[in-house]
């Protein structure tokens, strides 16, 4: 085996850790595919027998082109009809539940909805330090900022993270009970059950790529909530099959007059505190021909 294959080889034990970098920094698994096949092409550029540790050199390269990337979008919440929501990561759940959880990487859509809220670079602090636990130096070369500024910006995305990012439910039949118990009632059309299911907070956000029939706001508060499910639920209900949306209980739907849509379900504490439903086309490519895996 010459130089080049046996840093393929690395390259490839390292590719699992790198795309769940990348997805977290960018939400969307499609880019981080692209984020992670650029890091080999800089990596066979490069002098792999001077690099010590291959994973921190990896590691710090996705998270610079992630930042690019990042810092380079330029859809902007204000010109974008509907709620931005990350690309979901859907499998089915014919296999066991607890292997398609680990499968599906396990961070939930609404997570990656409060990560959107941060900057770029307060991102990037959070994921490499907090998630991937990579030091404040290392991230301050990436950054091009001192240690204590690094740990600042950490500071400042995690008090966001945890005022703003639920915390679900962990086992993964409750979640699945409850969702089939709203389903259930959103097919009956069965407002004070729908109610019932809800978490006084609770929120829907709808991405159907900033046009078409989820371009829509949010929607919040229960009974708000409880409401759009009696009037629209018995239309489409009908046709959610489960899923696994991020390593929680989700549904997969594909209905006359709403094309297929992927909906995630945050359950906190036996209720229902967000729905997500995914619809863009543009993030569900891998469903063209099954669920993702």
């Amino acid at each position: 085996m010459d130089h080049r294959d046996e840093l393929a080889e690395r390259f490839e034990q390292e590719r699992p850790h790198l795309r769940a970098v990348a997805y977290r920094m960018l939400g969307a698994w499609s880019e981080a595919d692209d984020a992670v096949q650029e890091s080999w092409v800089r990596l066979d550029r490069a002098d792999g027998a001077q690099i010590e540790d291959l994973r921190a050199w990896l590691t710090a390269v996705v998270g610079r082109i992630c930042l690019d990337r990042l810092r380079a979008r330029k859809t902007h919440p204000e010109e974008y009809a509907g709620t931005w929501l990350p690309e979901p990561i859907v499998t089915t759940e014919s296999a066991d539940p607890a292997h398609e959880a680990v499968r599906a990487d396990t961070v939930g859509l609404a997570l990656l909805v409060v990560l959107e809220t941060l900057t770029p670079a307060e991102r990037l602090a959070f994921v490499l330090h907090d998630v991937f636990g990579v030091s404040f130096d290392e991230i301050g070369a990436i950054l091009d900022k001192s240690a204590v500024a690094v740990r600042q910006l950490a500071s400042r995305a995690r008090r966001r993270v945890q005022n703003a990012a639920p915390d679900p439910d962990a086992d993964l039949r409750v979640q699945r009970s409850v969702v089939d118990a709203f389903l259930a009632a959103a097919r009956a059309g069965d407002f004070d059950r729908l109610l019932s299911l809800l978490d006084p907070n609770a929120v829907v956000r709808t991405d159907g790529g900033g046009v078409g029939p989820l371009a829509r706001p949010p929607v919040y508060g229960a009974d708000a909530v409880a409401r759009q499910f009696q009037r629209n639920g018995p239309r489409f209900a009908g046709y959610a099959r489960p899923a696994i949306v991020n390593g929680a209980a989700g549904a997969l739907v594909r209905a006359p007059g709403f094309g297929t849509v992927v909906v995630s379900f945050t359950v906190v504490r036996g209720r229902i505190r967000e729905i997500d439903f995914v619809g863009d086309p543009a993030k569900l490519g891998m469903l063209a021909s099954g669920t993702s895996s």
